[in-house]
């Protein structure tokens, strides 16, 4: 496990560390080109804040093998006077999906009628902002700046931008090889988010495959990525300077990927998203908030990895892992949750997945622990090192 996590896992904090000041500076040269055309429309369409959001494994030091993707998050800007309205989507998608009324502080105008035309949809005799038209309206406005910002970066790097429908969209970079010395090619995902105060987002319902369609246009998704990142940082602090959580993390995430490449259809995709990274996390964080985290110490890796597998396998068996922050009343009193998750109903992260694909999960998985070196050595071969999902 040890060579493993060494030869295939582990990133270079300096590749990491240079790909993520080069995405920082392009992502903010293009969003601040976005914010000053966004002026020009006039009050009652959607602009953007003017700042960003990094997410994902890249920023919580848990990301494998090659630091190429990344996800930001880019805050909108309603028009004056309107507030976002969240409120669970019972009934009308997937567990932990939302939808987002929206609230005149004077009424309803007809003066808002442009703006609900272009962006809301109907719902229940409601209009609610859609993320669908959002997301639209987002790649077209990035894709109008992108030029301006291409002719500043030029001795920087290559840019382009992608999208596909119902996704958010991509951005691609590639460094001139004389400005930085790590020539890498990164592809930074760019979401749209609608800010609903205490560092909580509504984000579109990413697609759940590469193959999948998108998500009905009302529904929205909750991101308390700054509250995890809240968590892992007071983690940090109280467990041993050698802890191994986020290895441990890191390692099972690479199993997870390896005996992917050994599973046929249909069930290979579904494993991916069983075993999405997410879930993955969710797992850790429950177990690392039952027992004392002096017992993360790294010499008791395989232990706590085991710990972990074996964890994940009775939640996969019982059908529950619940979400860490939504309606989770057990967090530390020094992980301060916004009203708002505090009240929020709890969500089941397995309740879509019926329950014989969960079983063979729970099945592969452990069959997965106890082959583990076997595993490593048969897929660790180069034709089988495709790419990973992305976090």
């Amino acid at each position: 496990l040890e060579s493993f996590y060494a030869r295939q896992l582990r990133l270079s904090p300096h590749v990491l560390g240079h790909s993520k000041a080069h995405v920082g500076r392009v992502v903010a040269e293009l969003v601040r080109a976005a914010k000053a055309q966004g002026l020009q429309p006039g009050p009652l369409a959607l602009s953007l804040r003017g700042d960003f959001v990094r997410i994902g494994s890249a920023y919580e030091q848990h990301k494998v093998r090659s630091p190429d993707c990344f996800d930001i998050l880019v805050p909108l800007r309603l028009p004056p006077h309107l507030e976002p309205q969240p409120r669970c989507a019972n009934g009308l998608g997937p567990c932990g999906a939302f939808v987002c009324g929206l609230r005149a502080k004077a009424g309803w105008p007809r003066r808002y009628r442009p703006f609900a035309e272009g962006f809301c949809v109907e719902l229940q005799g409601r209009s609610h902002l859609s993320s669908g038209l959002v997301l639209r309206w987002f790649q077209g406005h990035l894709q109008r700046c992108l030029g301006a910002v291409r002719y500043r970066l030029q001795e920087r790097c290559r840019i382009s931008l992608s999208a596909c429908p119902g996704r958010p969209p991509t951005l691609h970079i590639l460094p001139c090889s004389d400005y930085v010395c790590c020539h890498i090619s990164m592809a930074v995902r760019l979401i749209p988010a609608i800010p609903l105060g205490d560092a909580l987002y509504l984000m579109a319902l990413l697609p759940e495959g590469p193959q999948a369609s998108p998500a009905p246009e009302a529904l929205w998704g909750l991101n308390a990525s700054r509250q995890e990142q809240r968590l892992l940082s007071w983690l940090k602090e109280q467990a041993p300077a050698s802890s191994c959580h986020l290895k441990c993390l890191q390692i099972l995430k690479g199993l997870r990927d390896l005996r992917g490449q050994g599973l046929e259809e249909p069930f290979s995709s579904q494993w991916g998203r069983v075993l999405s990274s997410y879930v993955l996390k969710t797992a850790l964080f429950s177990l690392l908030l039952q027992g004392p985290l002096e017992a993360w110490d790294e010499r008791f890796l395989v232990e706590r990895l085991e710990d972990l597998v074996l964890y994940l396998r009775d939640c996969l068996r019982k059908q529950v892992l619940m979400h860490f922050f939504l309606g989770n009343a057990s967090l530390p009193e020094a992980v301060a949750l916004p009203r708002f998750l505090k009240e929020a109903a709890p969500v089941n992260l397995l309740a879509a997945f019926d329950g014989p694909t969960l079983d063979l999960a729970a099945f592969q998985l452990i069959n997965t622990w106890f082959q583990a070196p076997h595993i490593i050595r048969m897929y660790s071969h180069p034709r089988y090192l495709r790419p990973a999902p992305t976090p």
